[in-house]
This record gives C-alpha cells, structure tokens and sequence, in this order.
C-alpha cells in the first residue's frame, strides 16, 4: 500500500509518500480499499506538530487524513455485515491518506444515495463536527440567530445547512467576495464579507439583539467580539483557531502564535455567569470512544442526505502526489468548500 507518512514536524516537504506493508483487520475491523480521502485544516496542524491529540494517540511516524471513501476490502470477526466490494465511506482518527486503511466498524458507512465516492470522502469529519456542534453541544430551537464564521468552508458549510434544517436564522461570515455565493447556496440568510463589509456592524445591523449561537474557528482574530455579539443565555461554541495559523509557508510562525496565545480571551465563570452567555469548546478526536453518539449523528446526517436536506459541498480535487499542494491551498484561506485527494 501507499500512504503519505510525516516523520516529524515541519513544513510541506515533510509530506512523504512510502510503500508500506498492507494492513491487516482485526476483530471488528473493516479494511476499506480507499479512493478518496478528505483534506481538513486539522491535517496541516498535525503536519506541524500542534495537534495534540495526534501526539497522544500516535505520535510520529503519522498519517493524517480523517476520513475516506473506498470499497470493503477485507473483514474482522464480528465485522460480517458488510459485503465486500460495497462502497462505503467512514471517518478514523488519523491514517486516511493512503490506499488502505483500517477501522472500526461502527465507523464505516455504506455510501449515501445521490453522493459521488469523492463528495463521500468530504463529509464525515466536517459535518460531525458540525453536528456535535449544533445537536449535541447546543439544542438549537426555530427562529433562533446564529452566526458562523468561515461560512464556505467545509465545517462552516455544513453548519449553515443543519442550523437551516433545524429552523434558525443563519448568517455567514466569509472573507473573500467569491465565497458569498457559495454560502447563499448552503442556505445563509445573510452573507457577511469581510474584504468589503464592516463585520461587527453589519451583525448588529442584522441581530440588533445579538446572536443565540456563534460558531468560530478563527480563534482571537473574532472571539472576543463574538462573545460581545452573543445575546442574553447566548452560546459561542469553539472548535478551533485558524487566525493563529500561517497562510503561507506551512510553519508556524513562533513570535505570532506567542502573541496571539497571550491576546486570546480567558473566560471568568463570574463574567459568565452575570453575562448569563456560555462558552463551549470540542475537539472531534477527542470523541471516537463515544461510538453511539458516532452512529446516532451519521444516521440523522445520511436521513438528512437521502431526503435532500442536505448538499454536497463543492469539491476540488487533488491527486495523492500533490498533498503538499492541498495542504498549501487550505492553509491559504481562498478554498470554497472541500478539498479531497484522489487516491
């Protein structure tokens, strides 16, 4: 098999692709023959040394990758139900850059009706988290605001489409002019765009009583006002701090990431609790052993799919050789949508 192996942290060209021994399922386990496997922003983290969950359970060597489309290679005992050669996607922590993986049955789904294997293989990871964030984190309820930055991307994308599915006012944020209509097209009421519009102003012109939810990525860039923004028992749900990232050059820039940590807000349960506003954060990693919530969330986002709730993301495509391009193109901040490899 071939997979993309970092032996240590650094920049794109610690982006390697070996030849490895296939693996091998063991009881209840599934091998999936991959085709595609998605590219998220947490990868290149893992490629620069951040990511801790990937220090905690593997350290390096490392393959990342999240999630995969493909075909049922081989079965563990206890993992029968599936038929060999059925099309399936399904989401690992880490491992999904190569052309075989294994995992876990219950994190292996069959492929759902009206996707194509490469829109597959950009859906698992993105909209779980999505998914966590709206449905298990928040009980979303119809008529609320909410407010998600990085509206086109993959997480910002899905979310927009469950707050919507889910009967609230959504509005997006984006930073560039050709990102606003593909937030319109995920289902934002509102587009907000940074490159012409004054954010802040423009969402107190549109939640003039605050939001009820804000979804924000971006770390100290937005969260302070974010916070700000939240209306009275308002939540600001965090999964993540992409402004502390380079856009170039694929390592972290050491000087900035010390003033930035330093200049990110710290929450006082006082504060909280007189704003009467909450904070929430998750990391999706962190959540593999809760195996029910896994199946329960994919079988509510698959429905959605099949009843024609939900879209594919736009994908772009990229083969297994030119990892370091789809690592050099998400980390710039211009995508739209779902980067995918080829493999």
């Amino acid at each position: 098999m071939r997979k993309v192996v970092i032996h240590g942290p650094g920049s794109y060209d610690k982006l390697r692709i070996e030849e490895h021994p296939d693996p091998v399922p063991g009881p209840g386990e599934v091998l999936v023959d991959v085709d595609h496997a998605g590219v998220n922003y947490a990868d290149c983290i893992v490629r620069m040394g951040l990511y801790e969950s990937a220090k905690k359970y593997v350290g390096w060597p490392i393959t990342p990758g999240f999630e995969v489309s493909g075909r049922v290679s081989a079965l563990g005992a206890g993992a029968g139900d599936l038929e060999l050669g059925a099309p399936v996607f399904g989401v690992t922590r880490f491992g999904g850059y190569a052309t075989k993986v294994v995992m876990p049955r219950h994190q292996v789904f069959g492929l759902p009706k009206g996707f194509s294997p490469a829109e597959a293989a950009g859906f698992p990871a993105v909209y779980m988290t999505a998914y966590y964030a709206l449905c298990e984190l928040v009980r979303l309820r119809p008529g609320m605001n909410v407010l998600v930055h990085s509206a086109a991307g993959g997480v910002g994308g899905a979310l927009l489409q469950i707050a919507k599915i889910e009967g609230c006012r959504v509005v997006g944020v984006v930073g560039a002019s050709h990102k606003v209509d593909a937030a319109r097209a995920l289902g934002a009421d509102a587009v907000i765009d940074k490159s012409r519009d004054n954010l802040w102003k423009t969402a107190e012109r549109l939640a003039p009583e605050g939001y009820d939810v804000v979804l924000d990525a971006n770390g100290v860039e937005t969260l302070g006002e974010s916070y700000r923004h939240l209306a009275s028992a308002g939540r600001l749900v965090i999964y993540g701090f992409h402004t502390m990232m380079p856009r170039k050059g694929g390592k972290p820039d050491w000087i900035k990431l010390a003033l930035d940590f330093v200049r990110t807000p710290r929450f006082s349960p006082l504060a909280l609790t007189n704003d009467n506003k909450s904070v929430l954060a998750f990391n999706l990693s962190y959540l593999f052993h809760k195996s029910e919530l896994l199946r329960e969330g994919m079988e509510r986002l698959v429905g959605w799919i099949e009843q024609g709730r939900i879209k594919a993301p736009p994908v772009t495509m990229f083969p297994l050789d030119r990892v370091a391009d789809a690592h050099r193109a998400i980390e710039s901040g211009t995508t739209v949508g779902k980067l995918v490899l080829a493999v």
